[in-house]
């Protein structure tokens, strides 16, 4: 093979279009190793080709463009950085790992939507009585998910390890329909309250309440699923809505970091006129 190859040769060595070996420069992601200053023609080495073909890869793989440039700065250093080019490669196969997940996820779920025997079990319950300690507050718009896990923390620091019962949550239902609204996080807590807790925790007394009730299992991507199913059932139930919803983490990240085996119960809170 000759030492240097026109742009026409490389393009059928490595199968990348003459298109592409022109973005690919003008990105500066893989420069000629000649260009003639005088008709532009570009030039390729054959040392050139594997890291054409690596390219390609980590295109195909949606590797953004800043990553790439810093695992090709790193194995064209001079005394190559192995290191900075295993963690770029590795940040994003977890990346990948994660799109596939939440793909094949995605697809289990729309099969159950399209199966019309699929139905989630719901029933109708009374939730008994209960003392609490809660951090309530007003979700803004647009807010992530830091509100809870900074109120997890004040009931954590107030309750310790005297809560034996899994944590739950009230949350009105324009958090979902509005992107804002109330929610109060809460652990079941039956011991007098400490005497030093944090400014945003307070008792609180869950009545008995009914509600319809489904025990969601796994991630919460397809939490909406359960969802559905017990606002149909109040539906077709004609059962009215406190426009409240509850959830209790029966087993969740706290508890196991195997998604699979988390168990959310979701509770659609019924009007007492209902009951």
């Amino acid at each position: 093979m000759a030492d240097r190859l026109t742009i026409g040769e490389f393009s059928r060595v490595t199968h990348l279009s003459i298109r592409m070996l022109r973005r690919y420069h003008e990105q500066d992601l893989l420069v000629p190793a000649e260009v003639d200053p005088d008709t532009g023609y570009r030039y390729y080495s054959p040392a050139q080709i594997r890291p054409a073909l690596t390219i390609r890869r980590f295109r195909d793989l949606d590797l953004p463009l800043a990553d790439l440039r810093r695992f090709l700065a790193a194995e064209s250093a001079d005394g190559p950085d192995f290191g900075t080019a295993q963690q770029v490669v590795a940040a994003h196969l977890r990346r990948l790992e994660d799109r596939l997940g939440r793909t094949q996820r995605a697809v289990e779920a729309l099969r159950e939507l399209l199966d019309p025997e699929a139905e989630r079990a719901v029933t109708l319950e009374e939730l008994p009585a209960r003392r609490v300690l809660a951090v309530s507050l007003d979700v803004p718009r647009g807010a992530g998910l830091d509100w809870y896990d900074e109120a997890m923390r004040d009931l954590d620091a107030a309750a310790g390890e005297r809560s034996v019962l899994p944590p739950g949550g009230r949350y009105e239902h324009t958090l979902f329909t509005e992107g804002h609204g109330r929610a109060t996080v809460y652990v079941p807590f039956d011991a007098p309250l400490p005497p030093e807790v944090p400014g945003t925790v307070r008792e609180l007394h869950l009545p008995r309440r009914t509600a319809a009730v489904a025990t969601h299992q796994g991630r919460h991507d397809d939490l909406d699923l359960t969802y559905g199913a017990v606002g149909s059932f109040a539906a077709r139930n004609d059962l009215r809505s406190q426009d409240l919803v509850e959830e209790v983490y029966l087993v969740g990240p706290r508890d196991t970091d195997r998604p699979e085996r988390w168990r959310t119960l979701v509770a659609w809170l019924i009007a007492p006129e209902n009951g």
